[in-house]
């Protein structure tokens, strides 16, 4: 049968329509099942599910092999995580070592480095925890600070406001399985919004984000910004697999997102508060409202009643933040109009949608919104509490390279200090407690020596510190004040302690005789007999005779016979020292004119047996340098002495200038001149000296215009001009002799000039111009015929060499300060000193001449239960031994003398243990009375005013405990008091019973382990 032309057989025609029902039907096969993938997660819960299982971490000891960190998301960077490695870096080279890290598991490993965020649940709520020997909370810092605790705690109208901005469908009970990091009605909506504004740029074009990919945008995105699509897929990638830590029914993850976006949101930041996360923290920052107390207000039942009104308030203020998160920098600062407008707009909404009544947005839409003007802060900062975690964190802040202390305490650490906080707060509040004068007078610090009455103890201020001997290093136990400021006064200024310095310079004259011991002790008798000692080395020649003499020549013999050496205490004689004549005086009278050894002179604390003794040593020093041999002080010329008196013209100089810069700095050519010529005898002569001074270049009639000026009645013709100008004109006179003719001092004549053609020359530069000035005007002093002074400065210069080489021992022990006073006064304060100084030093002596690190944090924990987890332990560098053991032993029994029957007698015998045993307390007294004093005409004291008036006492007590007590006041006070080093040695012997149970083997001490 053939076919009809142009008709299809039949079965061609039903094979058609067969494959269109089957596509059809594939098609809406498929379409049901993205629908319902959409609307429940199935597919993507069984496998996201079983792939979030294989992300795990777990911590084991050692650096980990097995770990990423992230990147520089904005919260990554804030808890520290991102820093993790280079605060490695740092700790380790700092006496740190990675005791134990977290260990992730291949399968998360391999998802960061596919470029996944990691997926652990993480905290809402982390900051700097700081803990004492004993675990327990010295401080503790969280951001966000006020935050929900969880879901049933977050009231339900908080809940729908959330959710109906920001992501409707995310508690829908309806789908268990339901992936929360898309909203498909929304992300669809959001896809087609932006392909419209690629056409019409002036269409709309919303976000289809939701909470979750939210928060890991602001969280984890560089900046907390989504710049490309590929970062949106990394967000809801992320998200979505997070959605399922907890197995396949998300209803509980989604909750918890809620609180999480609730509690970590940005909202922008605000000075005094930095910046704000969480709404709870925003209600407080933004409005000083109290998370509880709104929480209160909201979950309320609303009804007409004396509270609608506050809770439309609250409402109004948590939703305007909700609202204000899109762009918090422009609504919470001056978009605050147009926010007002918004969530009112919002209000109209929710009710319409049926999420509040008509009465709360009525009652609401009545209420002012308006941002407050100033933070409120939360109390008053207690400085005396945290001074010890102060001390704490501002060592962390160094070991970490933080440039601000706002940064570490938002990292997400754990620290372990040494510190006792049981002791630390009985200290603290016994320090405190004095500033009432009740409680000074129940702890004995009125009477002889120490407070009179009608003294007001608030305005002093008390400090001490407590240090126990450690194995590797010396542990921080107490570090307390009373300064309601956040300075550290025992680490933080240079203080005249007084004659706590008399223990620096004991211990430097010690190691003299040590060093002449090494050097002699060896040396048969006739070798020791030609030794050749100076005349002006009273040590040297007592060492050498002792060693000639003595039958027990060992280093402790020789020691033990030094601190026997005899010494006048008579305040008759002057003292040329530091370039002048001094006299000092002893604070006992009944000292006058005693002889003493060095041994009673500490335990008495006697002053001019130390200004002697610190002679000695200075001068011991200079007889062993190579300066002061016989030959240079003989020879009136050469080119050695030419360099030593080449160099103080130089030093001399220096002074001089910087005195006259500080004269004259800032004063205009008038002023200045004024000022030079104010205490001048004005004659022509002296005037045109001084004016060719100034002005080398000026004529006789700038010269009569000059003598007019400040001479009115001269009246000189213009032939008596030109003679003065002829005979005091430029390159007729060096500087000196011109300085002479004027006079004037030559060097202040040069500094007005110059200041004249260079008016903002800096001292640095005035300096450097005058290398030339400062020699001619010294010329005289290279001449020969005046070798008595070149000696006498050879002698000074010989002098200064001597100090900066006891600097240096003094520094090696700890000294803490650039520079020493180059004056026998060192010896009784003059140079100052820090209580932490002091007491690295006692540590030292404890110690037997080792000196050990001080340990401030024992460990550190970073990201405590995360990926990222790595804690730290204090490895102590290797000790060093500074001071020989037998100088140490020396040095403690004299302090134990101290309190046995000294200045700090009052501590003897007053800690028992309980086996009924005495410990041994040992110290060193001073007392600082620093004054600026104004010297007149013939050095006489002209007017004295108090700076400072301090009481120290640098203790060890038995064989581990060390530290500091001080009382301080300053001025305009300082003048009121008299109060001596009596006042730390009471405080002290006060302390004792809190003392106690830790020096007992009890506490935290390591002596009880």
């Amino acid at each position: 049968m053939e076919l009809a032309v142009g008709r299809r057989p039949w079965w061609t025609r039903r094979a058609v329509w067969l494959w269109l029902a089957v596509g059809l039907t594939v098609v809406a096969l498929a379409a049901w099942l993205a629908v319902n993938e959409a609307q429940t997660s199935r597919l993507q819960a069984r496998q996201l599910s079983a792939l979030v299982r294989d992300l795990h971490y777990e911590l084991k000891p050692g650096p980990s092999d097995a770990i990423r960190f992230p990147g520089v998301g904005p919260s990554d960077k804030r808890l520290g995580y991102h820093q993790l490695p280079e605060f490695a870096k740092r700790l380790q080279t700092q006496g740190f070592s990675i005791s134990a890290q977290a260990r992730m598991s291949p399968a998360m490993i391999e998802l960061i480095d596919d470029g996944w965020f990691a997926t652990y649940r993480e905290k809402a709520q982390a900051g700097l925890e700081l803990r004492d020997c004993r675990g327990e909370a010295l401080a503790s810092v969280r951001h966000p600070e006020r935050i929900f605790e969880r879901f049933a705690s977050v009231p339900a109208l908080l809940v729908d406001a959330l959710l109906f901005i920001e992501n409707r469908e995310l508690l829908d009970p309806r789908y268990a399985l339901r992936n929360p990091a898309i909203e498909w009605s929304r992300f669809g909506k959001a896809v087609a919004d932006q392909a419209l504004r690629r056409f019409d740029e002036t269409h709309a074009a919303g976000g289809g984000s939701t909470l979750a990919t939210q928060i890991e945008k602001y969280r984890h995105s560089p900046e907390g910004r989504t710049d490309t699509a590929r970062e949106k897929l990394r967000q809801i990638g992320s998200a979505s697999l997070r959605a399922y830590l907890d197995g396949e029914n998300t209803l509980p993850r989604r909750q918890q997102i809620v609180i999480d976006y609730l509690n970590t949101v940005p909202l922008s930041a605000r000075a005094g508060f930095g910046e704000v996360n969480g709404i709870g923290d925003g209600l407080w920052a933004w409005y000083g409202r109290d998370l509880t107390e709104v929480g209160r207000l909201l979950s309320a039942p609303v009804v007409d009643g004396p509270l609608l009104a506050q809770q439309g308030l609250a409402f109004k203020q948590a939703l305007s933040l909700m609202v204000a998160q899109r762009r918090p920098s422009y609504y919470l600062a001056e978009g605050e109009p147009a926010l007002r407008l918004l969530t009112d707009s919002y209000l109209r909404a929710m009710a319409e949608a049926g999420l509040i009544t008509p009465a709360l947005r009525d009652a609401a839409l009545l209420q002012a919104l308006k941002l407050q003007t100033q933070f409120a802060v939360s109390g008053p900062a207690s400085f005396t509490e945290r001074k010890a975690a102060n001390a704490v964190r501002g060592k962390l802040q160094s070991l970490l390279g933080l440039s601000r202390a706002y940064d570490l305490d938002r990292l997400d650490l754990r620290v372990d200090s040494p510190l006792d906080g049981q002791l630390q707060r009985a200290a603290t509040a016994l320090l405190r407690g004095l500033a009432d004068p009740q409680a000074a007078r129940a702890a004995g610090l009125y009477g002889f020596r120490l407070l009179n009455e009608g003294d007001d103890t608030s305005k002093i201020m008390f400090s001490f510190t407590l240090f126990e001997r450690g194995t590797n290093s010396n542990l921080l136990r107490v570090q307390t004040d009373s300064l309601a400021q956040p300075f550290d006064i025992n680490d933080g200024a240079r203080l005249d302690l007084g004659s706590t310095a008399k223990l620096r310079t004991l211990i430097t004259y010690l190691e003299l005789v040590a060093e002449l011991h090494q050097r002699w002790q060896g040396l048969p008798p006739e070798q020791l007999a030609a030794v050749e000692v100076g005349d002006r080395d009273p040590l040297g020649r007592w060492a050498r005779e002792h060693l000639a003499q003595a039958e027990d020549k060992s280093l402790a013999a020789m020691l033990a016979a030094a601190m026997e050496r005899s010494y006048s205490a008579s305040p008759a004689e002057g003292f040329f020292t530091g370039g002048g004549l001094h006299h000092f005086e002893n604070f006992e009278p009944e000292d006058n004119g005693r002889t003493m050894t060095v041994r009673e002179a500490l335990t008495r604390s006697v002053n001019l047996v130390f200004i002697r003794l610190m002679r000695d040593v200075v001068h011991h020093v200079m007889a062993r340098s190579a300066g002061e041999s016989a030959a240079l002080m003989a020879q009136s010329s050469g080119p050695e002495r030419q360099a030593y008196l080449a160099r103080f013209a130089d030093k001399e100089g220096r002074e001089f200038l910087a005195r006259f810069h500080r004269k004259y700095a800032g004063k205009t050519a008038p002023e200045a001149e004024e000022l030079l010529l104010r205490s001048l005898r004005r004659t022509p002569t002296r005037l045109a000296a001084a004016f060719y001074g100034l002005e080398p270049e000026a004529s006789a009639a700038d010269l009569g215009a000059f003598i007019e000026r400040h001479l009115p009645n001269a009246d000189l013709p213009e032939a008596a001009l030109q003679a003065l100008r002829d005979k005091y004109g430029p390159d007729r006179w060096s500087l000196a002799d011109r300085g002479y003719l004027a006079g004037l001092h030559p060097l202040e004549l040069w500094v007005v000039a110059h200041l004249r053609t260079n008016p903002k020359a800096t001292l640095r530069e005035t300096v450097a111009a005058s290398a030339g000035q400062r020699q001619e005007v010294y010329q005289w002093l290279f001449k020969t015929r005046h070798k008595g002074a070149q000696d006498a400065r050879i002698r000074n210069l010989l002098e200064l060499d001597a100090f900066a080489e006891i600097h240096q021992a003094w520094r090696r022990l700890g000294y803490p300060f650039e520079a020493l006073t180059p004056s026998y006064a060192s010896a009784l304060g003059a140079s100052g000193d820090r209580p932490a100084a002091l007491a690295e030093l006692m540590g030292i002596i404890v110690n037997r001449g080792l000196r050990l690190p001080v340990t401030r944090a024992s460990s550190l924990q970073f990201a405590r239960g995360t990926p990222y987890e790595t804690q730290f332990e204090a490895r102590p560098p290797k000790v060093e031994q500074v001071l020989q053991p037998e100088i140490a032993d020396v040095v403690r029994r004299a302090l134990i003398g101290v309190v046995d029957g000294g200045t700090a007698k009052r501590l003897k015998g007053t800690l028992v243990r309980r086996d009924g045993s005495v410990v041994e307390i040992g110290g060193k007294t001073g007392t600082g009375d620093h004054r600026f004093d104004t010297y007149g005409p013939g050095g006489k004291l002209v007017s004295s005013r108090v700076v400072n008036r301090s009481a120290t006492l640098v203790f060890l007590i038995g064989d581990r405990y060390f530290g500091t007590m001080m009382a301080y006041v300053h001025e305009p006070y300082a003048a009121h008091y008299k109060f001596t080093s009596a006042m730390p040695s009471q405080l002290l012997k006060v302390l004792t019973p809190v003392l106690l149970p830790l020096v007992d083997g009890g506490g935290c001490g390591e002596a009880a382990r």
